[in-house]
């Protein structure tokens, strides 16, 4: 691939290509499916627009930026010069869904001079894959520009028609909404937002903007999705709508005093993605992601290790006990935390995580204090010394808990000491949290400063072989191929929010976050609960899980991470042993992953194939309607014989009636087996295959 430098160097010595105005420049992807053109008008406007397989995916949109220092608006440039190259290779990631990654492209570069006197270049560099198209913005050293700040990002997608659309309102600091599902015209994020009373915190941009990952179904039959990847020093982008024109514009996350970002040259943006097919499970395949981040930034990546853990998390929620230790109900005490240690150790899980363990917990939230946690002094009825001790004798983990109620300030002054406390006590793994406005205050959780603070965690928990696992972060964009010890995020509406006592999570939730958010890296989304009534302590609470429980072990294949939590409490799933048998014997690292079939906010069927072992595990999971499936097994290795253990929902269950009834049986099944399986409201269906 040619270096920028490179490229300044080929383009001095092009001539203007002033035939673009009348001959549109075009790269198609290796199989020739997709194409990206791009096009200048008399005025300098530079124009893409993007086909599937001849049909429209955006009509031409416009790319471009404002400046504030410079004082310049970068819209019309003239196309100096052009560059192509071609890239295929396979590469191997440290953990996930596959055990190998195909990264094959065509590359189109484009020299852009601004046609203003600021005489400043951009280069604008599209990479087509079969699966989609990525393109960012590159600013050489260059004399005319050095130190400059962005007011704006004009980056446009013009959509062919009003497509059917999966939206969450547009929002600086929360990325916890449900999913709306409307006619890209009829979205309206201020009613949206309205609507929940849950989030801890809302930055709501306006009516009409929407966050990325944005998805669409389109009249005829295409999925077309617009995300970005390689989130680094630089806002989240989300979209301003315009509805007459059905057009989106990239709306950057502004900073304390709204400026965008801040950069010196040479600088890059995200790149923009846009993955495009007319098979939606060919949307769940897509590595496109992945391939647009950098690779490794650890050489020896052998401390990493995908795991299972159970923890002191879901009692705090429905009432049983609290993380302050005022009141009498504090959790994390020596004892209590014994109890889930020997839980791990006697079912075989390798960690547990403990919240609420440290002091500070009185006044955490909701304050804008800045000295909230210490993240070294642990309250005085949790012995960490002599738990890690008696983790470590069990074969057992603590994992830490470092939230930083939004004051990220404090977290940076003491980071080093908190990590180096972990190793000392040998714990390597921490969920991080971010609850609550951000100091420095005027900052969003989406933007540049904080997006800083992410990648600075990962870099300095590598420091220390340790493992991040990031709750109320920005959306994860695939930096876990150039960081792979930042092994999950939460960064969507996760489990804990069927506490919620508003919205909750819908049946569909489930089966449209695949198809969005999960497209950026794994989701911390904490499944497995057994219990769906969630009074067991509190009578008064009308909060439920609406889901079976075949469908709760149907999650930990459909939504992947590295990072699997089993959610509920020791005593719920002491009651179905034999269910919470398939969450000890699901992996967390795969060799392949096969997406059978899938449709968003409907149903899902995904198998993965166990890392190293020719044993395969499934789930299906559907949304609030029944369903009926047939599954076929011809993913499975040929002339092998296999027992397959199934985990269904009963003839009976319903995620509101009977969410507790499932059935397991056990039959032999290989690559020519075709199974009819019915699953109920709200539910799904969990498989283990075994060679025979």
């Amino acid at each position: 691939m040619l270096s920028i430098r490179y490229l300044l160097a080929a383009f001095a010595l092009a001539s203007p290509l002033s035939l673009f105005a009348q001959q549109p420049i075009s790269v198609s992807s290796p199989d020739k499916s997709i194409t990206v053109s791009v096009s200048s008008n008399p005025t300098g406007n530079v124009l893409y627009r993007v086909s599937y397989k001849g049909k429209k995916v955006l009509e031409p949109s416009g790319i471009g930026f404002v400046l504030s220092k410079p004082k310049v608006s970068l819209t019309q440039f003239t196309i100096a010069a052009a560059d192509s190259s071609t890239k295929d290779e396979t590469w191997k990631p440290v953990w996930g869904e596959v055990s190998q990654i195909r990264n094959n492209y065509k590359e189109l570069a484009l020299m852009l001079t601004d046609k203003g006197t600021s005489g400043i270049k951009v280069l604008v560099r599209f990479r087509v894959f079969n699966d989609g198209v990525g393109f960012r913005y590159e600013f050489p050293q260059q004399k005319a520009l050095t130190h400059f700040v962005v007011a704006d990002e004009k980056t446009q997608f013009a959509l062919s028609a009003d497509h059917k659309t999966f939206w969450q309102p547009g929002d600086y600091d929360s990325n916890e909404y449900l999913y709306n599902t409307t006619r890209l015209s009829e979205v309206d994020a201020t009613t949206a937002s309205n609507k929940e009373k849950d989030t801890a915190l809302k930055s709501l941009i306006g009516p009409n903007a929407v966050q990325t990952p944005l998805l669409f179904k389109t009249g005829d039959g295409l999925y077309i999705s617009l995300y970005e990847a390689a989130l680094i020093n630089y806002p989240v982008m989300h979209l301003q709508l315009d509805k007459k024109k059905l057009t989106l514009t990239s709306q950057l996350v502004p900073d304390a005093v709204g400026n965008k970002a801040y950069l010196q040259t040479p600088a890059q943006t995200p790149w923009r993605t846009i993955i495009v097919s007319d098979k939606a499970t060919d949307i769940l395949a897509s590595k496109l992601i992945l391939n647009l981040n950098e690779p490794s930034t650890i050489a020896d990546p052998s401390w990493i290790k995908p795991q299972k853990f159970v923890g002191m998390w879901w009692e705090m929620h429905i009432g049983k006990a609290t993380w302050e230790k005022a009141g009498g109900k504090h959790g994390a005490n020596t004892q209590n935390v014994k109890k889930y240690i020997d839980f791990a150790a006697k079912y075989g899980f390798d960690g547990v995580l403990v919240e609420g363990w440290n002091v500070g917990w009185e006044d955490w939230f909701g304050n804008w204090k800045e000295n909230v946690f210490d993240f070294v002094t642990p309250y005085p009825d949790y012995n960490l010394d002599s738990l890690t001790a008696y983790a470590q004798s069990k074969g057992v983990r603590i994992i830490m808990h470092h939230e930083t109620s939004g004051s990220v300030t404090n977290y940076e002054r003491r980071m080093d000491a908190a990590f180096q406390y972990m190793v000392k006590e040998g714990i390597n793994t921490v969920k991080t949290g971010y609850v609550g406005r951000i100091i420095p205050r005027g900052e969003h959780h989406d933007g540049q400063w904080m997006v800083g603070h992410y990648e600075r965690v990962a870099e300095k928990a590598a420091q220390y072989k340790i493992m991040i696992d990031s709750h109320e972060s920005a959306h994860p964009t695939g930096l876990h191929r150039t960081y792979p010890n930042w092994m999950a995020s939460e960064a969507a509406r996760g489990s804990e929010f069927n506490n919620a006592p508003t919205l909750g999570i819908t049946p569909e939730h489930t089966t449209i976050l695949p198809f969005t958010r999960m497209l950026g890296g794994p989701m911390d989304f904490t499944p497995g609960l057994f219990r769906f009534k969630l009074n067991q302590f509190d009578s008064t609470r009308t909060t439920r899980v609406r889901t079976t429980l075949a469908k709760q072990l149907a999650l930990y294949i459909t939504l992947y991470s590295p990072l699997q939590m089993a959610a509920d409490l020791p005593e719920n799933y002491e009651k179905h042993l034999d269910a919470f048998q398939f969450i000890r014997d699901v992996p967390v690292d795969w060799d392949d992953t096969k997406i059978i079939a899938a449709e968003p906010g409907d149903y899902l069927i995904i198998a993965r194939k166990t890392k190293g072992k020719n044993s395969w595990f499934l789930g299906a999971i559907t949304d609030e309607n029944s369903r009926d499936i047939s599954i076929d097994f011809d993913f499975l290795e040929p002339g092998q014989a296999y027992e397959a253990i199934i985990y269904r929902d009963a003839a009976t269950a319903d995620w509101f009636a009977n969410p507790e009834a499932y059935k397991i049986e056990t039959i032999p099944v290989n690559s020519k087996t075709r199974l009819p399986i019915h699953l109920a409201k709200g539910g799904g269906c969990a498989i283990q295959m075994k060679t025979k």
